[in-house]
């Protein structure tokens, strides 16, 4: 028993130690990131110099907040592009109702999708050809965002500024039901472990992270690399046109977005696991050998650490301590106290309502979901999607 447990001990920590340092790494550099962007107020020479691209294809249940928040953005946005995909759902009635008390909104059908496309990026693209030429940006948007004011503006004065081609924001996120707040967390955390964090620049292209919820992109930029066409077939489309953006020597910045932007994704634990799980892993937009990378520091540095730790700890009691397994046993409790810590430093990205819930506090006990986050992308990286947004696909 003894020489099995330093056996297998000793091998388990030589295999995850470089994983660990790997990880190490991408933390330290969390402690110099850009702050969250404040809301500004535009000036002058902001005058109609962005256009708005919203994709949209059932989405009557979630849009109005996304709409409201849209029309409180000032005198920089020129237009409003609302690209809907036929909805059935009263989507487009909706989005009428709003362009007739902002002259702004215009409500546009793509055409029907092309053989190779994915619905969401051909609308993006569909909705920046339909663009007037005279916006020197676009800024795509999702539906199921709630802009606040001040967003556009704080995206033009950085860009502008700091001679960023594109930028992209992370959220705070909206959670109500338990199984949310305690499984959500705990994926975001897959892509921290992963990638550096928002308001880290990423140094080298395919370590490259954006969200598509918020796009913002040079005009000029976009027609140089023709569009949405390099990301046409990605179910992370966000991430392959970031990368492929970044990769033809344009600055891109992944900014936290927290005090401009809010999103409501998904309801519940269910579709939670089900609809972002699935494009978590990056597959589309990465190599296999980077896949794999990023997976085995994701079971050593995030699914394994708590069960090593109580597995570690329960041996030494019982007079098993080798000492490998004594070291591997320190290394492990070391990541569940970092683990533990990051959760204060995500805090601020989820919003609290006045009136607390008591779901909310699974959010402190996400750690225990980790392995559970960790198999979900190793079985979105096994499978491709056969359905995204009510689609499907071959």
């Amino acid at each position: 028993m003894s020489i099995l447990n330093y056996q297998l001990s000793l091998t388990y920590l030589l295999l995850s130690l470089p994983a660990v340092l790997i990880f190490l790494s991408r933390l330290l550099k969390g402690a110099k990131r850009r702050g969250a962007i404040a809301p500004q107020q535009p000036t002058p020479e902001m005058q109609a110099a962005v256009s708005i691209v919203v994709p949209t294809l059932n989405e009557a249940d979630r849009i109005a907040p996304c709409l409201s928040g849209l029309s409180k953005q000032g005198e920089e946005v020129r237009e409003i592009s609302i690209v809907d995909s036929n909805s059935r759902d009263g989507t487009r009635e909706i989005v009428k109702t709003a362009a007739e008390r902002d002259r702004r909104f215009r409500l546009l059908t793509d055409d029907p999708l092309p053989p190779h496309w994915i619905g969401r990026p051909w609308a993006l693209h569909y909705g920046f050809l339909q663009s007037s030429p005279e916006s020197r940006w676009i800024l795509g948007i999702d539906a199921d965002t709630q802009p606040q004011a001040g967003l556009v503006a704080s995206l033009l004065a950085i860009a502008e500024a700091e001679g960023y081609d594109l930028i992209s924001l992370s959220p705070q996120f909206i959670l109500e039901y338990p199984g949310e707040w305690w499984l959500q967390p705990a994926l975001l955390m897959t892509l921290l472990y992963r990638f550096d964090a928002s308001g880290v620049d990423a140094k080298i292209s395919d370590r490259v992270m954006a969200n598509g919820q918020c796009f913002f992109c040079r005009r000029s930029v976009l027609e140089s690399v023709g569009g949405y066409e390099s990301a046409r077939s990605s179910f992370c489309d966000d991430v392959t046109l970031a990368r492929h953006i970044a990769a033809r020597g344009y600055k891109v910045g992944f900014f936290d977005g927290r005090r401009v932007l809010k999103v409501r994704m998904y309801e519940g634990l269910a579709e939670t696991w089900r609809e972002w799980g699935r494009s978590l892993d990056l597959k589309d937009a990465s190599s296999k050998g980077q896949i794999w990378n990023d997976l085995w520091v994701l079971l050593c540095t995030q699914a394994l650490p708590i069960p090593i730790s109580i597995l570690g700890c329960g041996l030494i009691a019982m007079g098993y301590g080798t000492l490998p397994l004594k070291i591997l046993t320190g290394l492990n409790l070391g990541l569940v106290f970092i683990r533990f810590a990051l959760l204060v430093a995500i805090a601020p990205s989820y919003y609290r309502p006045p009136k607390k819930s008591p779901a909310s506090l699974l959010f402190w006990l996400s750690p225990f979901a980790d392995p559970l986050a960790v198999l979900r992308i190793f079985l979105s990286a096994a499978n491709k999607p056969k359905q995204w947004r009510g689609r499907s696909y071959k």
